[in-house]
């Protein structure tokens, strides 16, 4: 990825663009990528455009390559040369433009996780850009919040919905086959009603084919439906789909996998769609719990029965007591929840979803009852809260 180094030519010296260098190599390795000075015509085809303002007397210079800066600007500033007057100058004038800009300044560390989240963020926006979607079957009745604009939705994001019938998935799980492959010989080893597991992976591979066929990046299936229409559930073969990169929801519900998918773009992780099931005001906790979430994310699992159900095929898993992120926005994108939080305890308990965490939030969680966002909710590892933060604000 491409920097664009800005230095009055009053000073002549290599001392500063070592600097700037030593910075992006540290953010190109947390990141898993190479930074490099490049052209204002290379930086502008980037998804952000950073610019690295090394000292005063810039401004002109940034004003002149403004016009091949297509993305959004991130001015990185240091604490001598003038460099943070400069670049007020600078983020001033870009916006008085109606450019999408913002300004960087801190430590050594606070810049690096700073133009990360902007990485991020910026690298997100733009792989939403063509998804493909898939909606199969309607939403749950139940689920009674969650009608999207499918027009506005390619507009804002770039997302495109993509409706397959419930009809061409039962086709689909009837031919009965599934990929020979490690995980399906490894969930077939387990301590569980072999028949229910081979039924459960005929439906994954029934997913699989149709991701394929409609070239989805992700999709909701109103899976209740498979407890009368196939007497088995989909919770496998979402655990597995999730565990491969592709966002595969539950219930239909549209919002929740669009959520998903900001969520697993920003922070490069696999995402659990869980609902939430109580939460405790004096200790500020929620406790989640859904029957499937990717197969990699927890520690250890078991399989156990649909808990509504008590048939099929589900997931009870332990998921590591870590730093997580909390996230789900609502139809219209008008309205969203996002904490960072922390696992505290697995709980196995008979009268919940079988994964279930008990969760301590940043947030207030008078804020989360009233949050407006509907049903589900998105949770991933680690704290990537500023990055979603980024994702809305370059929007």
């Amino acid at each position: 990825m491409h920097y664009l180094y800005l230095q009055s030519a009053l000073h002549q010296t290599e001392d500063l663009r070592r600097q700037a260098q030593d910075l992006f190599d540290q953010v190109g390795r947390a990141l898993g990528m190479e930074m490099t000075p490049g052209s204002a015509a290379e930086v502008g085809a980037e998804s952000v455009c950073l610019v690295y303002i090394a000292t005063g007397g810039t401004a002109g210079l940034a004003k002149a390559a403004l016009a091949e800066l297509k993305g959004p600007v991130v001015l990185v500033t240091i604490g001598s040369q003038n460099s943070l007057s400069a670049s007020m100058e600078t983020l001033t004038y870009i916006t008085q433009q109606g450019k999408n800009a913002r300004l960087l300044h801190g430590s050594r560390e606070e810049l690096v996780e700073s133009i990360c989240t902007q990485i991020r963020a910026a690298q997100a926006r733009r792989s939403l850009q063509g998804m493909k979607l898939g909606l199969i079957g309607a939403p749950s009745d139940w689920l009674i919040s969650t009608a999207v604009d499918y027009g506005k939705l390619k507009e804002r994001l770039g997302i495109e919905v993509v409706s397959i019938s419930m009809e061409e998935l039962v086709d689909e799980i009837r031919k009965n086959t599934y990929p020979d492959s490690p995980a399906c010989r490894e969930l077939l080893s387990h301590p569980f009603d072999r028949e229910q597991v081979e039924q459960a992976l005929a439906i994954y591979g029934a997913f699989r084919r149709l991701v394929d066929k409609y070239g989805l990046s992700g999709f909701s299936v109103r899976c209740f439906d498979l407890l009368t229409l196939v007497k088995n559930t989909g919770c496998l073969g979402l655990a597995l789909l999730n565990a491969e990169g592709i966002y595969a929801g539950c219930e239909g519900d549209l919002p929740s996998l669009v959520s998903m998918a900001i969520l697993g773009q920003v922070s490069g992780r696999h995402v659990f769609q869980c609902n939430p099931s109580r939460v405790n005001r004096t200790d500020n906790e929620i406790v989640f719990a859904h029957c499937t979430l990717p197969l990699d994310m927890p520690e250890r699992y078991t399989l156990d029965t649909h808990f509504e159900s008590g048939i099929g095929v589900a997931i009870a898993g332990d998921l590591p007591l870590d730093k997580i992120t909390i996230f789900k926005a609502s139809a219209g994108l008008d309205h969203s929840f996002l904490s960072a939080g922390e696992i505290v305890e697995d709980l196995h308990e008979p009268n919940l979803c079988r994964t279930q965490i008990r969760v301590r939030c940043q947030v207030p969680v008078e804020e989360f009852l009233n949050s407006h966002v509907g049903n589900h909710y998105l949770v991933c590892m680690g704290d990537y809260t500023e990055a979603v933060r980024a994702f809305f604000a370059g929007q």
